[in-house]
């Protein structure tokens, strides 16, 4: 039976490990959440382990620094795992060929310490896709010309981040997983490195297992997160148990921010097939 909550406290109990989402539970690309930060801070500090886990096409570290900027402390997490650093394992699995990078600069770190060559469409090997070259004014029908292009040379692309959307601060902007869906959708081939596919959460789990010092029993691990694509479906792929949070990327669709239609909640994931353990409007202890 689904719970409707507004404590993270009244279900910790029954968890040893949490795997959090990052943008939309603990931050919005702007600041950190004060009371998540303190939620995750207290399971931590009753012996619980938590390991952030996030679509984030950047390498750990530089979470690391992001999640730092935005005011969040040390003290919520034990490790972070990105699609990041899933996308370097499939770089590394690749030497010698030539790269396409679609996404903008910034997350040229995905790609720092490794044998890298980038190419133009006409000559590159395969395709990484971190996101849009600029989201505040595009959107992934732009890209269309390009994957046309792509799909007549039968590039394979890893996606570094299979988010559609992502919030900073009140606004929606498109991510990678919108260019990688629509690239799908014209035919070629995809490799989404991240939430909801099982090499992140194998990724997590060894590092909350080194954390620990013992495996952790996936009956007592939780993944929190707002994505029902992500955060959610991943959770129940996995086997293991979710907090939805409403309050994230979805709350137009349920209503509101403050004051979700539990109705319309329950219907969506549903819908998208099943039922979390609990679902609450943000993390709160």
């Amino acid at each position: 039976m689904t719970i409707f909550t507004d404590t993270f406290s009244s279900i910790a109990s029954g968890y040893d490990v949490v795997l959090s989402d990052v943008w939309g539970v603990v931050h919005n690309g702007v600041a950190a959440f004060p009371e998540a930060c303190e939620a995750l801070t207290r399971f931590r500090e009753g012996g619980g382990t938590v390991v952030l886990i996030t679509n984030a096409p950047r390498p750990n570290g530089v979470v690391a620094a992001q999640v730092e900027h935005f005011g969040a402390p040390r003290s919520i997490y034990d490790a972070i795992v990105s699609s990041g650093d899933v996308t370097r394992d499939e770089i590394a699995k690749r030497p010698g060929q030539t790269i396409l990078h679609v996404g903008p600069k910034r997350d040229l770190s995905i790609f720092e310490g490794l044998d890298v060559t980038f190419a133009p469409v006409e000559s590159a090997d395969y395709v990484i896709c971190s996101g849009l070259f600029n989201e505040d004014t595009e959107t992934p029908d732009d890209y269309q010309p390009l994957l046309e292009q792509m799909l007549a040379r039968k590039l394979f692309m890893v996606c570094g981040n299979p988010d559609v959307v992502v919030e900073r601060g009140e606004q929606l902007l498109y991510c990678a997983g919108a260019i990688a869906d629509l690239y799908a959708r014209l035919g070629g081939e995809v490799l989404y490195a991240g939430k909801p596919y099982a090499p992140i959460y194998d990724l997590a789990l060894k590092l909350a297992e080194k954390a620990r010092g013992k495996l952790a029993d996936r009956k007592r691990v939780i993944a929190i997160g707002d994505s029902v694509r992500t955060d959610f479906k991943g959770a129940s792929s996995y086997g293991i148990d979710c907090l939805f949070v409403t309050g994230g990327i979805h709350s137009a669709e349920f209503g509101g921010r403050d004051d979700p239609d539990p109705d319309a909640v329950e219907r969506v994931l549903i819908a998208a097939g099943g039922k979390p353990r609990a679902i609450a409007r943000k993390l709160k202890w």
